[in-house]
């Protein structure tokens, strides 16, 4: 039986709407993963990829490039609003994707809250609580924190070098970080500085080229 991991990052989920949404869930569409999400084999990490860009593929390079496991898929779970955290390899159907688009992803919503609050309780206690979690996405807001903070508390991290950064920064530093295997630095969420000023912008040298970004 393989030992539990250590330390599960948890990817925040893209945002449900907008321009690549409504061109992954039309009828018209004809490339290939909207065929293959019409044919329900899409995996939920495709999915967020596709309608998220530069961001979301961000977040699943750098879970697979540090979170990995010889033999095993990567220590990586999803938020989902409403059902908690899954697997990016989860097969998600458009009808759940629908579904989870009409969830408000706020601290004061019970149907995300009850979801994140639950799963992270179930993850907690299948490794023993004693792995720590790493949040790849935002922490100046409550909408993930507040759930996972009482479950987690001090074993809630999240990168240093995120304060002050936009999104697509976001998903710039992990995809570079990913390339050259040197990986972020991980604070605890509680007690943190969460906002700072804005860093200095990558070098656009160093940028990963933004292919299928919106």
């Amino acid at each position: 039986m393989p030992a539990p991991p250590s330390r599960i990052f948890l990817l925040s989920p893209a945002k449900a709407g907008g321009r690549r949404y409504s061109i992954l869930t039309s009828d018209k569409a004809n490339f290939e993963l909207a065929l293959k999400f019409r044919a329900g084999s899409a995996t939920l990490g495709e999915i967020y990829s596709f309608i998220s860009g530069l961001y979301f593929r961000g977040k699943m390079a750098y879970a697979g490039a540090f979170g990995a496991i010889p033999g095993q898929s990567s220590n990586a779970l999803v938020i989902v609003p409403g059902l908690g955290l899954l697997p990016p390899e989860t097969v998600f159907s458009l009808e759940q994707l629908r579904a989870t688009a009409e969830i408000d992803v706020d601290e004061d919503n019970p149907v995300h809250q009850d979801a994140l609050l639950a799963a992270a309780g179930s993850v907690d206690r299948a490794t023993g609580h004693q792995c720590s979690f790493v949040l790849l996405g935002s922490v100046a807001s409550a909408k993930y924190t507040t759930a996972l903070l009482k479950v987690l508390d001090h074993r809630l991290l999240f990168p240093a070098e995120f304060v002050g950064r936009g999104d697509m920064s976001r998903g710039g530093i992990m995809l570079r970080s990913a390339a050259s295997g040197q990986e972020l630095t991980y604070i605890p969420v509680n007690g943190a500085q969460l906002r700072g000023p804005r860093p200095a912008r990558l070098d656009p040298k160093e940028r990963p080229h933004a292919k299928g970004q919106a």
